[in-house]
């Protein structure tokens, strides 16, 4: 029988797979000076980074949890956290960050540019793991318990809401849901919500362009071919593809009419090409990797294990949802990656290795029952 870990491997392989052949299909470009060539795209960035996203996974499927577990290894949790920080202080700089499309996301080493909030958010879930493991008597009481971690969850997604307020708020979401998850009382949790929803209004109204998003989600119609014009050429691609697709690379919508084609607007250009059996497969993969993620978190006792496993499986289940909406006007456009499937260097590199922890509890949940005397115990007949 095959083991929920095993699943796991298969599951983002296939999905990374599907993801790159998307983001190729969707930034495919041809004429006499540019021809399209196997050899090319089996070579490209796109294809590496799966590549290298396997390995990140195979990485954090070999980690010695043991390592990470409270008391003692709450060293790599804080200095990932304190790194996190200082990455998300380092981009707002200038010479340092890197402006992609308005927003100061990126930071350059040479020739190789990550973005410090998929680190940081990353982080934040093994630190958020770790301390309420470490704190688990404590969690009850506000002083001891929410204030701590709540101080390090409104710290980081304030500064990427800077410049990116939907994965703050997705960070938020994440960081506040496991803090209750963990065993922080939810009258505790609620206590921070009027000034949360007092901070996004703000954000809202210190750049129209936030504003502009949340009218076209209210009326696309209303400015179609300003703000308008995201969601209603992805829907159109959505609603073009039919049943079976116009087939891979035939879709005409990556062809300068839908932005963000590789990125967030991803699954349009799937259903495009591929049509409802694309969509389908999509959803699927995403459904067989949460139920071998939910195998895995039943199966564990330890308190550090469930709360990391289910801190990785509630990021992107969330990334996956808000990403979905987006696309299909059930919200706002946010900018949120489509996980492992929208093309990103720094988010598949971070999501393998943390799905390769997932796969890792797994497997020490295996040998945990393997050494216990109850299971060499013969059966009765």
């Amino acid at each position: 029988m095959m083991r929920p870990w095993q699943a796991l491997l298969l599951i983002v392989t296939g999905l990374l797979v599907l993801g790159a052949i998307a983001v190729h299909s969707a930034g495919l470009t041809v004429g006499r000076e540019n021809p399209a060539v196997l050899s090319g795209m089996l070579m490209s960035r796109t294809t590496i980074l799966a590549l290298l996203a396997l390995l990140a996974l195979i990485a954090g499927m070999l980690m010695p949890l043991n390592r990470l577990e409270p008391p003692s290894g709450g060293w790599l949790p804080m200095a990932l956290l304190g790194i996190s920080i200082l990455l998300l202080i380092a981009v707002q700089i200038p010479g340092i960050g890197r402006e992609v499309h308005g927003s100061k996301r990126w930071i350059d080493i040479g020739p190789i540019g990550f973005q410090p909030s998929e680190v940081a958010k990353w982080s934040l879930v093994l630190f958020l793991a770790w301390q309420c493991a470490f704190r688990a008597r404590n969690l009850e009481r506000f002083r001891t318990g929410l204030l701590p971690g709540a101080v390090i969850v409104f710290l980081i997604g304030g500064l990427i809401g800077i410049e990116d307020l939907g994965t703050a708020l997705v960070v938020v979401l994440v960081g506040m849901v496991m803090l209750v998850a963990g065993g922080c009382r939810v009258k505790h949790a609620i206590l921070p919500l009027p000034f949360a929803c007092a901070a996004i209004v703000a954000a809202l109204f210190a750049d129209p362009y936030r504003l502009d998003r949340l009218r076209a989600f209210m009326d696309p119609y209303a400015d179609p071919r300003g703000i308008g014009y995201h969601v209603l050429q992805s829907m159109s691609a959505i609603s073009g593809g039919g049943l079976t697709g116009h087939g891979l690379g035939n879709g005409v919508q990556k062809f300068g009419y839908l932005p963000e084609d590789t990125t967030d607007f991803l699954f349009s250009i799937i259903c495009e090409e591929l049509g409802m059996a694309g969509c389908l497969i999509v959803v699927l993969l995403y459904m067989a990797l949460i139920w071998a993620g939910m195998k895995i978190l039943l199966g564990t006792t330890r308190v550090f294990h469930r709360l990391l496993a289910f801190g990785i499986l509630l990021t992107i289940s969330v990334q996956a949802i808000v990403n979905l909406m987006v696309v299909t006007g059930l919200a706002p456009t946010k900018g949120i990656a489509l996980p492992l499937l929208s093309s990103g260097g720094t988010g598949w590199l971070m999501m393998g290795f943390f799905i390769g922890l997932l796969a890792a509890i797994d497997r020490s949940n295996m040998n945990e029952f393997e050494r216990s005397p109850v299971s060499m115990q013969p059966v009765p007949a």
